[in-house]
């Protein structure tokens, strides 16, 4: 019976809109969460037109097929994983950017566009996107807005969604809604796009965006920042965050993601550094004097070595550094990836409760993290083909979660909820708040065919 719904898809679409090749529908069948289960796909439909969206939806609507929304599939969380039976909506091909207007400062681009692809046409014109997740050269806008993605410029910019103005969503029956505006202003009504925005392809699908940029800021100033033990590292962060100074950029790396990352690729790293702190200021003259006010801050609290890049390509070695950890950790062995936040006063209770948890689970943690803005990344690690050691890492990663949430904070800061995080969902937000999200869900989607199994 379904093949035959397949069959009137095909004849609906586009000849190489539907996808049936089993290899090339395994290929797209998971994100890069490894370890969250992934279904067995009914096919991939690879869309051009938000018309082509709506024929898709409208079919799924008919058939009671479920449908699961994708980009790049960079996500670490299972939200782009395939569920029995769906077909697998990939909007990688909707990759125009429409518009780059000077004058309002907006980009109006489709969800398939690369992020540092906007980045670099945002640039051209004087203009500055501010968020880049680390897979900024893969990831894509849609996936973005999808997970409400962060990156290493939130500690000063913030995340995607502050950037997101408007939307256009095809919902659950083909319909389509725009939601927000193109104005910097507006407060008609509902704000449904901060609702979209995070939804994890949950209560449509996007289409196209709407992106607020700024004017393009002054050359950022780098500045590293190595010690010999983690506390003064993270007391160096927290004071520079609530002394007057703005980083751009605050990154941290412990010792063990050095040594992956220097084990992946030479990059110049010291492997003896038990943390560094990754610095930029992008405030043009005052630049230095903020490099250097970090600097002397972090040397005050004993860093063993302060340096300042010489030059653009150094800053951006050491950016490619910090970016390059999930690779890193690859090579390491298999991981569930955190990335939990908490209130800056309980960073070190994080830290020192991860450490815990690692020596109680006997597993081997590594913790980079957006530090300035207290969104930590632990990486739980074990031997991929080691059962027993799996199994302690899946109890550290949901004591890590509970830490988390024990002291004031939340299960995930920037990759979405997807399926890895839901079991603690509740615990975070409460029934009530669950049972308010799950009938919202239902408003959107009442047939619950919009990547079914996520978030809520």
């Amino acid at each position: 019976m379904i093949e035959n719904a397949l069959d009137e898809l095909l004849a609906t679409l586009p000849a190489d809109a539907v996808v049936v090749d089993p290899a090339t529908v395994e290929n797209h069948r998971r994100d890069r969460a490894d370890l969250c289960p992934a279904g067995s796909p009914l096919a991939l439909v690879r869309p051009r037109t938000t018309e082509q969206v709506q024929v898709v939806m409208r079919w799924a609507t008919r058939h009671r097929v479920p449908v699961v929304p994708q980009g790049a599939r960079t996500g670490l969380s299972g939200g782009a994983n395939a569920v029995d039976g769906c077909l697998l909506l990939s909007l990688a091909r909707m990759d125009a950017i429409i518009e780059v207007d000077p004058l309002d400062q907006v980009a109006v681009v489709e969800p398939g566009v690369v992020n540092a692809v906007l980045s670099r046409a945002a640039l051209e014109a004087g203009l500055y996107y501010p968020p880049d997740p680390s897979s900024w050269e893969e990831s894509t806008i849609g996936g973005n807005i999808a997970t409400n993605a962060g990156g290493l410029c939130c500690v000063k910019y913030g995340v995607t969604g502050d950037f997101v103005r408007g939307l256009e969503v095809v919902l659950a029956d083909g319909e389509v809604i725009r939601a927000g505006r193109r104005t910097v202003k507006g407060v008609a009504g509902y704000e449904l796009t901060k609702l979209l925005v995070g939804s994890e392809g949950t209560l449509g699908v996007i289409t196209q965006a709407t992106l607020s940029l700024r004017p393009a800021p002054e050359e950022a100033l780098t500045i590293v920042a190595l010690f010999d033990a983690v506390p003064p590292a993270l007391e160096a962060a927290m004071q520079i965050m609530s002394s007057g100074v703005r980083p751009s950029l605050l990154e941290f790396l412990d010792g063990p993601s050095i040594a992956a990352i220097q084990d992946y690729r030479d990059m110049g790293l010291s492997e003896s550094a038990q943390a560094m702190l990754l610095m930029q200021s992008d405030r043009g003259p005052l630049a230095a004097d903020d490099v250097a006010a970090m600097g002397e801050l972090c040397e005050r609290l004993g860093a063993v070595e302060v340096a300042v890049a010489g030059d653009r390509e150094e800053s951006e070695l050491l950016l490619a550094a910090r970016r390059m950890i999930n690779p890193a950790v690859e090579k390491v062995g298999a991981s569930f990836v955190d990335d939990v936040a908490v209130p800056r006063a309980r960073l070190v209770d994080l830290l020192d409760g991860i450490a815990r948890i690692a020596a109680d689970h006997d597993v081997k943690i590594l913790c980079p993290g957006h530090i300035g803005d207290v969104n930590m990344h632990p990486h739980v690690v074990f031997d991929r083909g080691d059962d027993a050691a799996a199994v302690r890492a899946e109890a550290a990663f949901g004591a890590i979660m509970q830490l988390a949430i024990g002291l004031g904070g939340t299960i995930t800061g920037e990759h979405g909820v997807g399926t890895l995080k839901r079991p603690w969902l509740e615990q975070e937000i409460g029934g009530v708040g669950l049972r308010l999200q799950q009938r919202v869900k239902a408003a959107f989607d009442p047939l619950g065919i919009l990547n079914p199994g996520k978030v809520v």
